[in-house]
């Protein structure tokens, strides 16, 4: 497996009149190997562009994005990465699985291992009925269902997760958040979740990485004191630790206000 290590990360866009906008200001900070790291942060502090930084599809102006493996298989020394975004980006005119052999045919994965993994992935996130539906024919957390299995399916030392509930209704949300989180605890996946919803970083997250506005700085670092097993919205344990959480934030509001 992998974890994803930011060291003094800086990051300008260039505003319409061509003056520079710092969106990360130093940002550094390990992710957690085996679990669930959740950013969290107001809209518009950095935390996507932070992935699109991680992938590849953004250059820091400033500083290190790592992928460090623990691997010490010769073929993994360049980590995977997989993806699952706010809205599934589906190919609508292939069926479930050969949305899924997409992603493994662009991963060059070998051929005779597609039915095999198909039929895990697909079994983990609930899926194995509709593996010959089409995604118009399904509904919105099915879809982010077969997003996650792709997303899986090439086995990616790390998972990368932007918002992948925000635009769900609360209860399929809420499910797909606990699925979501034995998955990761079953397969131990490295993972970066990206999230705005404090309930979802203190329910997810087993390392939370808390930015300021923008220009984003670290503001805080929280380790769950809660392991996956035992987070429950309704236990006190949880609330108190939500609650711990939201006061950090709400003082970040205060200062920008």
């Amino acid at each position: 497996m992998a974890y994803v290590r930011i060291d003094e990360a800086v990051k300008f866009f260039s505003r319409e009149d061509g003056s520079p906008l710092k969106v990360l200001d130093g940002i550094s900070f390990d992710t957690k190997e085996y679990g669930i790291t959740a950013l969290l942060g107001p809209s518009g502090c950095g935390k996507s562009t932070l992935l699109n930084i991680i992938t590849g599809l953004e250059r820091l102006d400033h500083g290190q994005v790592e992928i460090i493996s623990s691997s010490e298989d010769e073929e993994r020394a360049h980590p995977q990465l997989g993806y699952v975004f706010q809205d599934p980006r589906l190919l609508n005119w292939k069926r479930v699985e050969d949305n899924l052999k997409f992603a493994l045919k662009g991963m060059e994965v070998p051929a005779d291992e597609w039915d095999e993994r198909l039929d895990k992935y697909l079994s983990l996130v609930g899926l194995t009925d509709f593996r010959k539906q089409y995604p118009l024919y399904l509904s919105g957390g099915m879809r982010q269902r077969v997003g996650l299995a792709r997303g899986l399916v090439i086995e990616p030392q790390v998972l990368l997760m932007d918002e992948p509930y925000s635009k769900l209704d609360q209860l399929t949300a809420r499910q797909l958040r606990e699925d979501t989180l034995q998955i990761c605890s079953r397969l131990r996946q490295t993972a970066l979740l990206v999230t705005h919803d404090v309930e979802e970083s203190a329910y997810m997250g087993d390392r939370i990485v808390i930015f300021s506005a923008r220009p984003a700085r670290i503001a805080a670092v929280y380790e769950n004191p809660l392991k996956s097993s035992e987070r429950d919205t309704d236990d006190m344990r949880f609330i108190e630790f939500k609650k711990e959480v939201l006061e950090t934030i709400l003082n970040l509001v205060k200062e920008v206000a």
